[in-house]
């Protein structure tokens, strides 16, 4: 049987909010659509990056983010289309190994942004394989709420590269639209860095 079927599921709000509520000082960065409209929707911070394009991108930027503040955890967001058009970045991110680099991906086995087409996680890919074939060894798949101060605990205390599957129910919540002005939520995220905008 499909694991997709036959595993209990999380509400992505209830699951978005309480991972972030246990790590506060995480850089978060999210992927495009709904990942994104999950974290603006538990609240704005200035250490949120929100990606309005770029598919595939929320991964390889935050590699470059934990690479560049080793001293920080950061936490990629994202939903499993996303994860599947930037596949290959596993690859450098299974090679690079950043401690404090967490890769959460909200799975409903749909393509949520298109038309709710049904993805290739829900079609036989197992993405918790996929990112232990390219090197991330501590990957593992949760499908519930409680999961969070697990999971939390384990990206605060930057024990390794971390990808979490997480399956989650299949709808389509209110959109809570962050900022779309990239300039400034760029600068912005930098000036919680201590950085100067550019």
């Amino acid at each position: 049987m499909n694991q997709q079927t036959s595993t209990p599921r999380v509400d992505r709000r209830e699951f978005v909010a309480g991972l972030i509520a246990a790590m506060p000082d995480a850089l978060i960065v999210s992927g495009l659509g709904s990942a994104s409209y999950d974290v603006f929707a538990s609240g704005d911070r200035d250490r949120n990056y929100y990606l309005w394009g770029a598919m595939g991108g929320a991964c390889p930027l935050g590699l470059g983010l934990a690479l560049a503040q080793p001293d920080k955890p950061v936490v990629v967001i994202t939903g499993d289309g996303e994860q599947l058009m930037g596949i290959g970045s596993l690859g450098t991110i299974g090679v690079k190994r950043p401690a404090n680099l967490a890769i959460v991906v909200l799975d409903n086995g749909h393509f949520g942004e298109t038309g709710m087409q049904r993805s290739h996680s829900s079609l036989g890919t197992d993405l918790v394989a996929v990112a232990k074939g390219f090197g991330i060894a501590n990957a593992f798949s949760v499908s519930d709420a409680a999961s969070c101060a697990r999971i939390a605990q384990g990206i605060n205390a930057r024990q390794g590269t971390t990808f979490v599957q997480v399956l989650i129910n299949a709808d389509e919540p209110p959109r809570a639209l962050p900022p779309r002005d990239g300039p400034y939520v760029k600068n912005r995220f930098r000036a919680a860095l201590g950085l100067k905008p550019f």
